[in-house]
């Protein structure tokens, strides 16, 4: 299974203003910590932001911050929330054309995949991903 540049940023992204805390921080900034598209970037936050994930405030003192707590936001909601399709082939779409889905088992092999996938994920937060904002902070040569 392959996540798209969107919920990759997405995670990305919320992780760098985990290790922020309060502190705000621009797409720009983050983008360039990165090196990724900033108008990717914005097309991700303008997602996060609407579902609540990010505080996204415009202006001259303006910038990102987590709208939550990190130990509030579990990675598999995420996840869930920004990838557009977790069908993983074709029969687990609305327009299956496959010729062997009623006699396959191999949907229901995926399926458990899929859901252990997104269990694994479930059991994390985002303050457990930042458990050592130091070592992230260097890596992103973030100055506190």
């Amino acid at each position: 299974m392959r996540l798209t540049y969107q919920t990759d940023y997405a995670l990305r992204l919320l992780m760098f203003l985990a290790v922020q805390g309060e502190r705000r921080s621009s797409i720009h900034e983050i983008a360039t910590r990165y090196a990724i598209s900033e108008n990717h970037l914005m097309k991700v936050t303008q997602r996060l932001a609407a579902l609540g994930y990010v505080d996204a405030l415009r202006g001259r003192s303006g910038g990102l911050k987590l709208a939550g707590r990190a130990e509030d936001i579990r990675i598999g909601d995420v996840v869930r929330a920004i990838e557009p399709d977790l069908a993983i082939v074709e029969c687990f779409g609305t327009d299956n054309q496959c010729a062997i889905t009623p006699s396959c088992t191999l949907r229901h092999v995926l399926d458990e995949a899929r859901t252990s996938f997104l269990d694994v994920l479930d059991s994390y937060t985002l303050k457990q991903l930042v458990a050592r904002p130091g070592k992230l902070r260097i890596a992103l040569n973030i100055v506190s």
